[in-house]
């Protein structure tokens, strides 16, 4: 799964990394957390590729209320296709979640009759931000007058993990190579058949992981400081020296 991740660029690395014809102001967030509003990138119905901000979260365009995003913050990409949440968006109205990087939490030993989970972050070596697979919707009453808004929600596709992953958690989400960013975000492009060879996930060698502070767990905990490794603390086993560039 994917629960908390950080934004630590600006507009404007998305503008240049995807080639965006508009985007939407949004401000570097260090703990995002679902229900939040977060930077996607799709492609228009003009077909322009753009950033706007969304619901993290999915509401399907047939829900009654969009109290159901709450529980729709992932997919998971084995059977989405076929699974009536996502299925009209994975056919038409798939995007980019950029992130910096994302938090994880990895079962420990317990203390006493209290399990404990560590919090690890992770992320892309000699990159500004992974570029997360996800869906989009846009949602409003079905009795809605026309000039009512469309509320634009997201989520994001996970997979199996990789040999850093494994460790830590059972899932992760799916990372879309550059190579395969035109074809995951177009439009025209709507057999469910043709997206596994574009979700086969990031070698572990561009992935760094380092366990962080737990403090982490509070959704309105901020700061870079969240992102440190604790001290003493060892890069996840294959990866180099963290780089936080």
């Amino acid at each position: 799964m994917c629960g908390r991740y950080v934004v630590a660029y600006d507009p404007e690395t998305l503008v240049s990394g995807f080639s965006l014809t508009r985007i939407q102001p949004f401000d570097r967030h260090w703990n995002l957390a679902p229900q939040a509003l977060v930077p996607v990138v799709y492609e228009s119905k003009a077909g322009e590729r753009v950033g706007e901000l969304m619901r993290w979260g999915l509401v399907p365009h047939w829900a009654a209320d969009p109290s159901i995003g709450a529980k729709l913050n992932n997919a998971r990409s084995e059977g989405m296709a076929d699974k009536p949440s996502f299925r009209q968006a994975v056919r038409r109205r798939r995007c980019l979640l950029p992130a910096s990087g994302f938090y994880e939490w990895q079962a420990v030993a317990p203390v006493g009759a209290k399990p404990l989970k560590q919090p690890w972050y992770i992320s892309p070596r000699g990159a500004p931000f992974f570029p997360m697979a996800g869906l989009f919707e846009a949602w409003r009453p079905k009795d809605a007058a026309e000039d009512t808004p469309w509320l634009l929600t997201c989520c994001v596709v996970t997979t199996a993990p990789n040999a850093v992953m494994s460790p830590i958690h059972d899932r992760m989400p799916v990372m879309v190579p550059p190579e395969h960013w035109a074809a995951w975000l177009s439009r025209g492009q709507q057999d469910p058949a043709a997206l596994p060879p574009l979700m086969q996930g990031l070698p572990d060698g561009q992935m760094q992981a380092w366990p962080v502070d737990r403090a982490v767990g509070r959704s309105s905990a901020q700061g870079p400081q969240l992102i440190e490794p604790l001290p003493g603390a060892e890069p996840q086993a294959g990866s180099p020296a963290p780089d936080r560039s």
